[in-house]
């Protein structure tokens, strides 16, 4: 298997659990704030879901694209700029919403927030020289 199809089958593996236990999963993300986006191909046009660590601000869902610090941006971000419109999954609760890039103060301030609750975003941002994207969902 390749590591891109190794990746697909956790992922995979990720969304049953998460859809099974209200949005709780276990191994190396349990505990950890989950959310499902469903978003659609910026190329391809074929739905993808992928499971992502998240915070809040105000009713916000907060993603961040750091995708462990790799030099390039992982293919759902740039799924999410060529379409906004996504379905979350968070818990229980499954609703319709719009994505946008925060910039400036905003995404520092939503950056800082995340990497307090998990400290491995700023390893993340010490490993790559780009600025790692941060996305906010806005319920539609």
């Amino acid at each position: 298997m390749t590591d891109a199809a190794d990746f697909n089958a956790f992922n995979r593996g990720v969304i049953a659990e998460f859809r099974a236990n209200g949005g709780k999963v276990g191994g190396p993300f349990e505990g950890a704030p989950m959310v499902l986006i469903t978003h659609t191909g910026a190329k391809s046009g074929n739905e993808y879901t992928t499971p992502l660590v998240h915070t809040r601000d105000g009713d916000n869902v907060v993603i961040i694209a750091s995708k462990a610090g790799a030099p390039d941006d992982p293919q759902w971000f740039r799924n999410l700029v060529a379409n906004p419109t996504v379905q979350v999954e968070l818990g229980t609760e499954s609703f319709t919403g719009r994505a946008h890039v925060a910039e400036g103060p905003e995404r520092d301030r939503l950056y800082a927030a995340q990497a307090a609750l998990m400290p491995n975003f700023d390893e993340y941002a010490g490993k790559t020289t780009r600025v790692i994207p941060v996305v906010v969902i806005e319920r539609a």
